[in-house]
C-alpha cells in the first residue's frame, strides 16, 4: 500500500474526532449549532467563510444540494465563522485529550512540517484549513493537541480535494460517486441517508452507472468498476504523495510509527460502519 494510504487510515481518525466525539457535538451546541449536521456543516465549512450552500455542495461534493440547504446559510445566523472555527478546535482538543493521554508534541511536529510541504492548487478546503492559526492560546499538551489536530485536518481535506479531482476526472458525480462506493463496500442504507440523496435520485444515478457498466442489475460493482476503483485510489495517493517523497522513508518511517498508537484509540472511538469507509 502506498505510503500516502498508509499515513490516510491514520491521520484521518485523528480529523474525525471533530465529527463523531460528543465532546465536539458539546462544543459546536455551546456555540449555538445545534443538532450533528449544523456542527457538520458549520465546522468543516467555516474555513471558507459565510459560503452559500453552492459553495459546500461543489467543495463537498457528495451532499445532496436539498440536504446542505437546510443548514446553509442560515447556520451563519446562529454562529459566525470564526465562532464555528473556535468550537471545532475547542470540541477536538478535548476530544484528543480524553483519548491520547501521552504526550503528542513530536507526532505535532513532524506532521505540521509535512503539512508545510503541501501544495494546494486546485484544493479550495485544504488550501482554507492550511492559512488558519492553529496554535490556540494554551500551551503545553493543550497547544500539541491543537496543533496535531490542526495538520491532521489540512491532511484530510488535502486527500479529499485530490480525490474530488479524481472522481471528476473520471466523470462521476457526486451522488454517482457514493453509489459506485456503496456497489464496492460501504452499504447503501449508511450513505444514503448520510448524504441526504431522495430514493428516486438515488434510482436514476444508479441507471446511469448501469449503462456506464460499473453496477450490475443487484446494484453491485462490476469488475469495471473494481478497476477503475484502483484506478481512482492511486490517483489519489498519487496527488497527496508529495510530503513524503520531500523527506524521504526513514522520516515517513519515524512518523508513521509514532502516529499509529495516536490514531489507533481515534478511530476506535468511531462508529461503525460510518460514511467513512474507515474500520
Amino acid at each position: 500500500m502506498a505510503i500516502a494510504r498508509r499515513m490516510w487510515r491514520l491521520y484521518e481518525p485523528i480529523h474525525a474526532v471533530t465529527y463523531f466525539s460528543p465532546e465536539a457535538r458539546a462544543a459546536f451546541e455551546a456555540a449555538g449549532l445545534r443538532g450533528f449536521w449544523r456542527g457538520y456543516f458549520g465546522g468543516r465549512a467555516a474555513p471558507l467563510g459565510a459560503v452559500p450552500a453552492s459553495a459546500v455542495v461543489s467543495s463537498f461534493y457528495g451532499f445532496a444540494p436539498g440536504f446542505v440547504d437546510r443548514a446553509i446559510p442560515s447556520i451563519w445566523e446562529l454562529a459566525t465563522p470564526a465562532q464555528a472555527l473556535d468550537a471545532r478546535l475547542t470540541g477536538a482538543v478535548a476530544a484528543l485529550r480524553r483519548l491520547l493521554p501521552a504526550d503528542v508534541t513530536e507526532a505535532a511536529d513532524l506532521l505540521e512540517a509535512a503539512a508545510a510541504e503541501l501544495d494546494h492548487g486546485g484544493r479550495p478546503l485544504s488550501a482554507a484549513n492550511a492559512v488558519l492559526t492553529s496554535t490556540p492560546p494554551a500551551t503545553g499538551s493543550e497547544g500539541s493537541l491543537a496543533r496535531l489536530w490542526q495538520a491532521a485536518t489540512v491532511f484530510r481535506e488535502h486527500r479529499g480535494d485530490g480525490h474530488v479531482a479524481a472522481l471528476v476526472g473520471a466523470d462521476l458525480s457526486g451522488i454517482e460517486s457514493l453509489l459506485f462506493r456503496a456497489g464496492l463496500d460501504i452499504g447503501r442504507e449508511i450513505l444514503q441517508p448520510a448524504r441526504g440523496w431522495t430514493d428516486e435520485e438515488w434510482a436514476e444515478a444508479a441507471d446511469r452507472l448501469r449503462t456506464r457498466g460499473l453496477l450490475d442489475a443487484e446494484g453491485k460493482a462490476t469488475a469495471a468498476a473494481r478497476a477503475l476503483h484502483e484506478e481512482l485510489e492511486r490517483a489519489t495517493d498519487a496527488a497527496a504523495g508529495r510530503p513524503w517523497r520531500t523527506f524521504g522513508s526513514s522520516w515517513s518511517t519515524r512518523l508513521e510509527e509514532i502516529l499509529t498508537p495516536i490514531g489507533a484509540p481515534c478511530l476506535d472511538a468511531m462508529p461503525y460502519p460510518n460514511p467513512i469507509g474507515l474500520r
